[in-house]
């Protein structure tokens, strides 16, 4: 459909009668013919008028009103919405406003134009929406703003539609079949025409393009993309909200196809030209049910009190080679994504969890960091270099974890060492400024068919902080090879790993906020005093119930890291240089890091910087849209687990506070449903923004945000993702 031809609203001509005639003759309120007449203006802005043609448009009849009518054109000359061009005629005050930029379409009927040049954003109407959707770039006429209201905007015409789907369930009639859609960005449902179902049934879930909106209807004309299965099937849901955040579901079959053709064997030839650690002692430490190990561990003693640790990274890049049909696919999805029950691979399973893969007694190819480190964890010299490894064991987390509280089982003395320089390291970056986000995260035991059995939570224990550390030495490693460059050489165009220090206002809000449970944070001073005060808080905040609620404000508080060309360091991780160099299996910003590391090992040229600019802003933008549809899969299984919980009672904190009511998190198990204002029938509540608090106006009672509070569970709402409770006697 090509949208910039839709049809907009009808032009009222001059003399034809609004419908804004009162019935019966009675008198018009001012609101409403202050209404009336600026729609008039606006609808036939180049024409002029005079109060007499204006109250015969908008029907008034009663001299009196005509008179009013006539300080109402003067008001609003005064409010710059109209212009006098001479004595007692007007026009409307376009000013010239025209602009372009982002339609945002939203659901509640809030819809916004956001400008190119970054200004803040402004309000249309649907009626002036003409049928835009959601990411769509428009050109916009900007309304004069009156006196005590908000900015308005009237979209003129659709430069480039967004190629979108949506995703929800199909209602089948005799006669006609509709999508009914479960998106934030859509109120009205979509007409399916009886020939685009594509076998299509009543309650499967589907994916549709909207192929047309006329300006007349009411709601979208769509052409089913896919059906995914019935709703509420496991798989189905799963693969709903990947197509929810537009993320791919299924591996186009020429992409496998041609990683099914690369050879296993590696070559004589290509290990004669690495360093050979097969015969070093190295495994890998990862999750149970992890199958693409990305990195592993080596050690060996080469002197008294020193230690060479080689970290080595599956060498993807020396099977994907740039603008294959598997790489250009990579870029494309830029993440694996990690949904409750599944992986969806950025690369495909053949390379990620065969030919790359750090498997146990395989040998593999890798980019490897060798350090070389005293007792005291300090380093004495590092290379970077493409190495064959063999991985002489394949531990769990929990596996490491027992050797290291138990110091018995295989490679003990490896993985103490190993952990013992770990911990140095890790006490020494928290010393430099880093700030120690250690949060749990939510897990579920489900049976073969996704059903949730139970939730529990997952920890980092010294064995993650183990692997972490050494990892966050190789990434800072890599951006130091390259990011140091003398004074007299130019800086080559690298991928970094950036993290922006707090908004300030953010963070003075966190502080007032914490202060009502008896919690201080300085938010002035150095860097290093900051991150010191809220180390602090996150420590005395651990065990108590607020501890989750503290956390997550603490971590919304920050910026969120990005890839980038500009390097400005790593606030959180108080690194100079930083980068992703450890995960090529399911990061694309990582196989560009190996690329490029290996390009300017060679003494090539930099690469365009602009180029590599559009990479980083994509994979940033694909790795939040992963961790949405991480989190929305996680509230899906928790909506589901507790569906069979109605009824029962749970002790929880109050995690939101908004005007439609309270988010609670229950405590057993950090499931968070609503508490919906219109059942809090004791008193009539407001929204206090400032104070995070609804509270009652007659009985002044107050709900805070990190009060406790008790909860019954009333309903479960599989296709909301959301759960409502009640108040429990």
């Amino acid at each position: 459909m090509n949208k910039n031809k839709a049809p907009g609203r009808q032009k009222q001509g001059r003399g034809k009668q609004a419908k804004n005639k009162p019935d019966g003759g009675q008198r018009m309120k001012k609101e409403r013919m202050a209404q009336a007449v600026v729609e008039l203006f606006r609808r036939d802005a180049k024409s002029v008028y005079n109060y007499k043609q204006v109250g015969k448009l908008i029907g008034l009849e009663d001299p009196a009103q005509k008179l009013q009518a006539l300080d109402l054109l003067y008001e609003l000359t005064e409010d710059g919405i109209l212009a006098e061009t001479d004595h007692g005629r007007f026009r409307y005050n376009s000013l010239g406003t025209i602009a372009a930029g982002t339609f945002q379409r939203r659901s509640n009927g809030n819809n916004a134009f956001i400008p190119e040049d970054g200004g803040v954003s402004i309000r249309v109407a649907e009626r002036n929406s003409l049928h835009a959707m959601d990411g769509d770039r428009v050109k916009v006429q900007l309304f004069a703003r009156r006196k005590g209201t908000e900015p308005e905007a009237e979209v003129l015409e659709i430069l480039e539609s967004k190629d979108r789907t949506y995703v929800g369930t199909l209602q089948i009639s005799h006669d006609f079949a509709f999508l009914v859609t479960e998106d934030k960005t859509l109120a009205n449902d979509i007409f399916i025409p009886k020939g685009q179902l594509k076998g299509g049934k009543s309650g499967d879930k589907a994916i549709v393009r909207i192929l047309e909106w006329p300006g007349n209807a009411k709601n979208p004309i769509g052409e089913i993309v896919d059906i995914l299965g019935v709703a509420g099937d496991n798989n189905a849901e799963m693969h709903a909200i990947l197509a929810e955040f537009g993320l791919p579901y299924k591996y186009p079959e020429k992409v496998e196809r041609a990683a099914d053709g690369i050879p296993e064997k590696i070559s004589e030839e290509e290990i004669a030209k690495r360093e050979d650690f097969r015969g070093v002692t190295t495994f890998t430490i990862d999750p149970r049910d992890a199958k693409d190990f990305d990195d592993a561990l080596s050690l060996r003693k080469t002197g008294d009190g020193k230690w060479e640790v080689g970290v080595h990274i599956a060498d993807v890049t020396h099977y994907v080679r740039p603008g294959d049909i598997i790489d250009e696919e990579a870029v494309k999805r830029a993440t694996s994504v990690y949904l409750v029950d599944r992986t969806i691979p950025m690369l495909p399973e053949r390379l990620s969890n065969k030919l790359c893969s750090l498997r146990q007694d395989e040998e593999k190819l890798c980019y490897s960091v060798i350090f070389e480190l005293n007792d005291r964890a300090e380093m004495l010299a590092s290379r970077i270099v493409r190495t064959v490894i063999r991985s002489n064991r394949r531990f769990t987390y929990e596996e490491a974890q027992d050797i290291i509280e138990t110091g018995e089982g295989d490679f003990r003395d490896e993985i103490l060492k190993l952990n013992a320089l770990a911990g140095i390291l890790r006490k020494k970056r928290f010393a430099d400024g880093a700030i120690d986000f250690d949060r749990y995260e939510v897990k579920f035991e489900i049976d073969d068919r996704g059903k949730p059995l139970n939730v529990y939570f997952k920890e980092s224990k010294e064995a993650n902080h183990l692997v972490e550390e050494f990892m966050l030495l190789a990434n800072r490693n890599v951006a130091e090879a390259v990011g140091k460059t003398p004074k007299a050489k130019s800086k080559k165009t690298f991928v970094y790993r950036i993290h922006e220090q707090p908004d300030p206002d953010k963070m003075q809000n966190f502080a007032e906020f914490i202060s009502r449970f008896g919690y201080k944070l300085k938010t002035t001073g150095s860097k290093s005093d900051i991150t010191k005060n809220i180390n602090a808080l996150l420590d005395k905040a651990k065990g108590r119930p607020e501890q989750n609620l503290i956390e997550t404000l603490a971590v919304r508080s920050m910026q969120k890291a990005v890839y980038s060309t500009q390097n400005i360091g790593h606030y959180g991780l108080a690194f100079p240089f930083y980068t992703h160099f450890t995960s090529p299996i399911r990061r694309y910003p990582d196989m560009m890091v190996h690329r490029l590391l290996e390009r300017y090992t060679r003494g090539d040229k930099s690469v365009n910087r602009e180029e590599y600019d559009d990479y980083c802003d994509h994979c940033s933008a694909m790795e939040q849209l992963a961790a949405n549809a991480e989190r929305s899969s996680v509230k899906y299984k928790q909506v589901e687990f507790m569906s069979s919980r109605i009824g029962l009672v749970y002790d929880g904190v109050i995690s939101g506070v908004t005007e439609w009511g309270l988010y609670v998190e229950l405590n057993e198990n950090k499931c968070e449903g609503l508490v919906p204002v219109r059942d809090l029938d004791d008193d009539f509540y407001e929204f206090d923004e400032k104070n995070y608090c609804l509270a009652g106006k007659r009985h002044k009672h107050i709900y805070r945000l990190g009060d406790p509070l008790t909860v019954r569970i009333a309903r479960a709402n599989l296709q909301r993702k959301q759960l409502d409770f009640v108040l429990a006697e």
